[in-house]
């Protein structure tokens, strides 16, 4: 079978193409042929090694797992002896965490872990592309905060995967929600519930007086000092992106303010937690209380092409890759 096979860590040239053979199921596992991928921040994170301390988990020098790809959607082909929750023929999406291996025409996964039936009204493409991003917004909106109606949220990087999700998911709750993003994205943005948006590229939420609740930079690139001028008296901001700032600020600043700043490496959490949310985030797909913003969709031949394009930092929601072409 075709997989992606990385020897070390770097831009998207890292990424080969290359054949594999394809694996067998153990007992208490499915065999998934794989429909559709996605390419999101996060890989390519992985795929650089960085933050550079992430390599205490991913590998020192090189990765340990040479197959990346964290989020798939695809058809059960197999199953193991012990499997009782899934049959031949099944449609699922499925998150595969640290474990990786999604960059394939083919992935093992055991049955009872990050899987779930794929709604019938969903396409591969849209399954794959919510998980990610919706799946860290709803993490931070149940775990870190507690999202009241009428509460004022503004999401940084509102045009990108998680920001997308978590406009929707503000929304959902009652918030009134501001994004931040480029002009070009303003329609976007206000197309999938944003309330306002201000103009990154003009300043507008740096010359804003505006006091948030709630701020959640979804892409890194704010700090909790510049923005807790924006933040009401017992104000959030959230992050999923750890810096040395942002471990710093956590340690001696935050502790000793009621405006709190929050990180968390929502794919390491219990895998109860996590489960919890791939189904929450599954059933409100089904119900289009969830849309998937799908930027663009690369065939599988063209996987470095599709991360070359995520590194431009210019993509709109999120960038999939297909088996199906």
């Amino acid at each position: 079978m075709k997989a992606v096979i990385t020897e070390r860590y770097g831009d998207y040239s890292v990424i080969q193409l290359t054949h594999v053979d394809k694996p067998s199921p153990k007992p208490n596992e499915v065999l998934i042929k794989i429909n559709a991928t996605a390419v999101t921040a996060a890989s390519t994170f992985m795929r650089e090694g960085k933050p550079y301390f992430g390599r205490l988990f991913l590998g020192l020098t090189k990765p340990k797992i040479k197959t990346p790809g964290t989020d798939l959607a695809g058809v059960v082909e197999a199953i193991g002896s012990e499997v009782k929750n899934f049959n031949i023929g099944d449609s699922v999406m499925a998150a595969t965490a640290l474990d990786c291996g999604a960059y394939a025409e083919y992935i093992c996964l055991a049955s009872d872990g990050l899987i779930v039936i794929k709604p019938e009204n969903v396409s591969p493409e849209e399954a794959t592309g919510i998980i990610d991003g919706a799946c860290t917004a709803l993490a931070f909106f149940t775990d870190q905060v507690t999202i009241k109606k009428g509460q004022k949220v503004l999401i940084n990087g509102a045009s990108g995967s998680i920001g997308t999700a978590a406009i929707q998911l503000a929304k959902h709750f009652g918030a009134e929600v501001t994004g931040v993003c480029s002009g070009k994205n303003k329609a976007l943005v206000k197309d999938i519930g944003a309330d306002n948006v201000f103009d990154y590229t003009k300043n507008e939420f740096q010359n804003s007086s505006e006091k948030f609740d709630v701020v959640f930079d979804t892409v890194g690139k704010l700090s909790y000092m510049e923005t807790r001028n924006n933040m009401s008296e017992n104000g959030v901001f959230l992050t999923p992106v750890l810096k040395m700032s942002t471990l710093l600020t956590m340690l001696f600043v935050s502790p000793f303010t009621k405006k709190k700043l929050k990180f968390s490496a929502t794919g390491m959490r219990t895998e109860e937690l996590r489960k919890r949310d791939f189904i929450i985030v599954r059933d409100m797909l089904e119900s289009k209380q969830l849309v998937t913003v799908i930027d663009r969709v690369f065939p599988f031949v063209q996987i470095q092409k599709a991360h070359k394009y995520v590194d431009s930092e210019r993509k709109r929601g999120n960038v999939i890759v297909t088996m199906n072409s």
